[in-house]
């Protein structure tokens, strides 16, 4: 299990690590995040920036902890995680359910509006997490070579987690 921990662990440090850096980039990505917040309309107009900043800051809290080497540490950068990926889930799902065609900023500059696949990223994301915590919960025989080897597959599916809207296009139009 110790090896689901490091792969999870390195899977959302990825995912975090490039929504993060692509919202916090320059003032106008940064601007495009909070306009996009707004759009999605599931807080209150006058909360929109409490709410953009409090996910930049789960998010950088998720990479702080995920990158200490600390078993604690990464139980807590999943709770994080879960919990931050439960409420965007949720936020999303709203969106969808209403229609709106509002464009998915987690990854930078999309046009692609937020949609079930999204949803669908969200929820594998938080099961990710919780078999993260899971791991990081169990006592286990620790082979550095096998972990290097663990690491390296999660922060490639973290990528691929990252391109997600990508792969869906490309499955779509095949």
């Amino acid at each position: 299990m110790q090896y689901v921990d490091v792969a999870s662990r390195l899977l959302l440090l990825t995912v975090f690590a490039l929504a993060l850096g692509s919202k916090i980039s320059s003032r106008g990505a940064w601007s495009e995040f909070v306009a996009s917040t707004r759009a999605m309309a599931v807080v209150a107009d006058a909360k929109v920036p409490v709410a953009a900043a409090a996910t930049a800051v789960a998010e950088a809290g998720v990479i702080a902890l995920a990158v200490l080497p600390f078993r604690w540490a990464g139980s807590a950068a999943f709770v994080l995680a879960a919990g931050l990926l439960g409420c965007l889930t949720v936020a999303v799902t709203m969106v969808v359910r209403r229609g709106a065609a509002v464009p998915c900023r987690c990854f930078g500059a999309s046009q692609t509006p937020l949609g079930v696949e999204h949803v669908v990223r969200n929820v594998i994301l938080v099961v990710t997490a919780l078999l993260g915590l899971a791991g990081s919960l169990v006592d286990g025989s620790f082979d550095p070579g096998f972990s290097v080897v663990a690491g390296v597959f999660g922060a490639a599916l973290g990528l691929l987690m990252a391109r997600w809207d990508d792969l869906v296009s490309l499955v779509r139009t095949s």
